[in-house]
């Protein structure tokens, strides 16, 4: 027996622990809509490890992750949908379809010549069209709904923001998009000016906060929109603000601890001062 277990026994693993005799009784009741709160989870915390550089935490999280896909794989075994041999088999035809300047023949096996090799933007445009190539398959298997969109793949439970990202950049790809980012830029402020007045009428009447609630999130599409314009991943920008917000947060009340003072005692301008003073911590080693 080898001193390294291997997928096979990963599988096996699996297969105990849902057996509906001996298995984890936990296990043993879970379902596929059950597990996914659970995915979800293991995939921040594989990126939250990548970007604190905690790479040796890191190959802990990419085990839990990859344990939800085993877990998947399992399930659908045994409803008889799928089983994680078919999920490899299927992900590695896929990949080698759309990677035809890597395997040009469509085998595994295939080689490219170097001195031919594509353009990055010619890479992208090839990417984009296989994928509506095979958009266009999935829509012909279900005999093509009337309701059949060029957004149609872009998946619902995705985060607000990720899925704002995508939608953007899909009708982007058909034409419906600003030229430049000029206007992208006139319509942030025309939806700051649009929330101010939802927010006024709201203070009038509380009870009116439909619109309110409309105008942010218009707003906030228009940040996705300026994010996607300037090349920067909305999301990742505003992880990275947390983190500095968090590393900054945590300097005033080390500071007021090691001053003896209460921070809840503390007035807005104090605490204001203090937050000047401790910029910066989140770019040092001390910094959380």
């Amino acid at each position: 027996m080898s001193d390294t277990y291997t997928i096979d026994d990963l599988k096996y693993l699996m297969a105990r622990l849902r057996d509906p005799e001996t298995g984890c009784p936990w296990d043993c009741k879970q379902d596929f809509r059950s597990i996914v709160p659970h995915t979800l989870e293991e995939a921040h915390e594989v990126a939250d490890a990548i970007e604190r550089e905690d790479y040796a935490h890191l190959k802990d999280e990419l085990g839990d992750l990859l344990f939800q896909v085993i877990f998947y794989g399992q399930l659908g075994s045994e409803g008889q949908h799928f089983d994680f041999g078919g999920i490899v088999d299927h992900l590695v035809r896929k990949l080698i379809r759309r990677h035809p300047h890597v395997f040009p023949a469509g085998t595994l096996e295939s080689k490219v010549d170097p001195d031919s090799r594509p353009t990055d933007a010619e890479i992208k445009v090839s990417w984009e069209r296989i994928k509506a190539e095979e958009r266009a398959m999935a829509s012909n298997a279900d005999k093509i709904r009337q309701d059949e969109s060029r957004l149609d793949g872009i998946a619902g439970s995705l985060p607000a923001m990720v899925r704002a990202e995508k939608l953007q950049r899909r009708a982007a790809s058909h034409g419906f998009d600003w030229p430049t980012i000029e206007p992208v830029f006139d319509k942030l402020h025309e939806e700051i000016d649009e929330l101010k007045a939802a927010w006024r009428q709201a203070e009038r009447d509380p009870a009116d906060r439909d619109a309110l609630e409309d105008e942010l999130g218009d707003l906030l599409f228009v940040c996705v929109n300026l994010a996607r314009f300037l090349k920067v991943n909305p999301e990742q920008a505003l992880r990275r603000t947390n983190r500095k917000f968090d590393a900054r947060f945590r300097a005033i009340e080390r500071v007021l601890v090691l001053q003896g003072r209460d921070f809840d005692a503390q007035s807005l301008d104090q605490l204001d001062e203090i937050w000047q003073s401790v910029k910066g911590v989140e770019n040092t080693p001390s910094g959380n």
